[in-house]
């Protein structure tokens, strides 16, 4: 449908003259019988309304039942209905209101622009609004604000509930082992309890994780879906104070009404009391629990502690990568012959084995010698190496166009091609272009404008570069700072503090490309070589 065309006919005549294709859209968030019934009268209504026009042909039509409006892209008939109207299927598309089409007002927004790009209006039937209407825009933004504001309202009203049952000691959450909810207090399951007791009890007299796991298993016991119940959920249910007869709420908190999306609060923060056993009946005895847990939290730090090394205080950890997949290295610590070896080997080799990845192992002890070298060498030369870069990095930042200039022309592109749709408009109300030339032409011109508007949003999203003088000064001064330095004094805090990240490229058996990117503002990666030895390459 040619919009602008319309828009013009419309000045004379009602949309119930114009020929269109009309489709209607209906969704309902539950499946409860009212709500069948409401989508029912809603297909009724919106048929008969279609078919008594003689000028309108039916287009279909498109219902989600029992799908929440929360997110568009979950709703399968919606999104058909988009690839149809983009394939020009559907000029009009009927709907009862706002909050049936959409419950925020980014995506009322988004969706009715799209559709007006592929030449379809929305008529919002109860909310009197039709997007063929040029000033329908602003009103949709004031219904859709007012429907999204429900959901808050609605949101804040559950967490109202929530707050107030956990305040009343009414026990909230879904299946747990060992119990089931009836009307807000727990009752046993006694197979489940059985098993949840045998969990406590193996666990605390040194059964780990893994055993239980394949224990259960073995014994017929299975998950709620019908698989293993795993070593995590096995720790979860060591960990979870109901089993020992405490009521337990507020653990978690919802941050954003709309993804959902929850936080987990700290257990100083939780209402948490022993219960008289009338809503949480005990299952295990407290001083098993603690048990357990003890031994939960000790193994726990052991495992942190291991040879294979994650612990933050490492020098290389988070610091040094493979070329090959992008994998951290790991540190690998033994002893041959009384003598501690610790090395660096790439943690994908370590979990997929040794024809995952041709690199090889680096000793720690080599590698603090050659950022000891680099940085004494770098420190001897590095006015001559600066003064190298300097015209290198100064003529690549002056490169980069001024963001108000450069803004400034695309605005005015824009206006330009805001301009060349006006003009086709007027040629086609003239008769000089046809409708079909019209859309063609319209419809890239939007996808330019589009195109343009993305780009000015990166720029005045992305942060100017530091001037090349403070860059440069910067690497310079924290380069002098360890001037001297031995490969003893090599520690975690002058690596972090000198360098963002370092890479390993595997050449060959035992020879590889070591490129050191600093750690200074926005400086990016530098290429100049060094060579610290017969078979390294290094670079900064």
């Amino acid at each position: 449908m040619n919009i602008y065309y319309v828009r013009e006919k419309l000045r004379s005549c009602s949309i119930y003259d114009i020929e269109l294709n009309v489709a209607y859209y209906a969704r309902v968030s539950t499946e409860k019988v009212e709500q069948q019934a409401s989508i029912k009268h809603q297909e009724e209504h919106f048929e008969e309304l279609i078919h008594s026009n003689n000028r309108w042909k039916f287009a279909g039509s498109y219902i989600d039942d029992g799908i929440s409006g929360m997110h568009a892209d979950k709703r399968e008939e919606f999104q058909r209905m988009l690839r149809d109207a983009k394939l020009g299927k559907i000029d009009m598309i009927i709907t009862k209101e706002i909050s049936r089409f959409a419950r925020n007002t980014l995506d009322s927004i988004q969706y009715t622009r799209e559709l007006l790009s592929y030449g379809v209006c929305v008529w919002f039937q109860n909310d009197g609004i039709n997007t063929i209407d040029e000033d329908s825009e602003l009103r949709l933004t004031i219904m859709a604000g007012v429907a999204q504001d429900e959901i808050r309202k609605l949101s804040s009203r559950i967490k109202f509930g929530h707050a107030q049952s956990i305040k009343n000691g009414v026990v909230l959450g879904h299946r747990m082992y060992g119990y089931s909810n009836h009307q807000g207090k727990l009752e046993l399951i006694p197979e489940e309890a059985d098993m949840v007791r045998m969990v406590f009890r193996d666990y605390a007299s040194g059964m780990s994780t893994p055993r239980i796991e394949k224990k259960l298993w073995n014994m017929g016991y299975r998950s709620f879906k019908g698989g293993k119940i795993s070593r995590d959920v096995i720790k979860n249910i060591i960990r979870n104070p109901k089993y020992k007869g405490y009521y337990c709420g507020g653990k978690v908190k919802i941050v954003d009404m709309f993804t959902k999306k929850q936080e987990f609060l700290p257990q100083s923060e939780w209402v948490m009391f022993k219960d008289d056993g009338s809503r949480v009946p005990q299952i295990i005895d407290e001083i098993t629990w603690e048990k357990a847990n003890a031994y939960l939290r000790e193994r726990g730090e052991a495992i942190k502690s291991r040879k294979t090394s994650f612990k933050s205080e490492n020098i290389f950890t988070g610091k040094l990568f493979c070329a090959n997949d992008g994998a951290p290295y790991w540190m690998k610590q033994h002893y041959i012959r009384g003598k501690e070896d610790v090395r660096w080997v790439c943690s994908y080799k370590i979990k997929n084995g040794a024809a995952s990845c041709d690199s090889f192992g680096l000793a720690e002890s080599e590698l603090k010698e050659v950022i000891a070298e680099l940085i004494n060498k770098s420190s001897e030369n590095i006015d001559s190496i600066l003064e190298e870069y300097f015209e290198i990095l100064q003529s690549s930042i002056k490169n980069i166009p001024d963001n108000k200039n450069e803004i400034s022309r695309l605005e005015k592109q824009i206006d330009l091609l805001k301009q060349k749709r006006e003009k086709i408009l007027e040629y086609n109300l003239d008769g000089k272009i046809s409708d079909d030339e019209f859309i063609s032409r319209n419809k890239e011109y939007v996808k330019q404008i589009k195109q343009i508007e993305s780009h000015i949003l990166e720029i005045q999203n992305t942060k100017s570069p530091e001037p090349v003088e403070i860059q440069l000064s910067a690497i310079k001064e924290k380069l002098e700072k360890f001037k001297g330095v031995n490969p003893k004094d090599i520690n975690r805090q002058i690596v972090n503090e000198l360098f963002e990240k370092i890479t390993v490229e595997p050449l060959a058996a035992t020879c590889a490309t070591l490129t050191f990117q600093l750690r200074s503002g926005n400086l990016e990666k530098w290429g100049f070589p060094l060579r610290c030895s017969d078979d390294m390459i290094f670079t900064i």
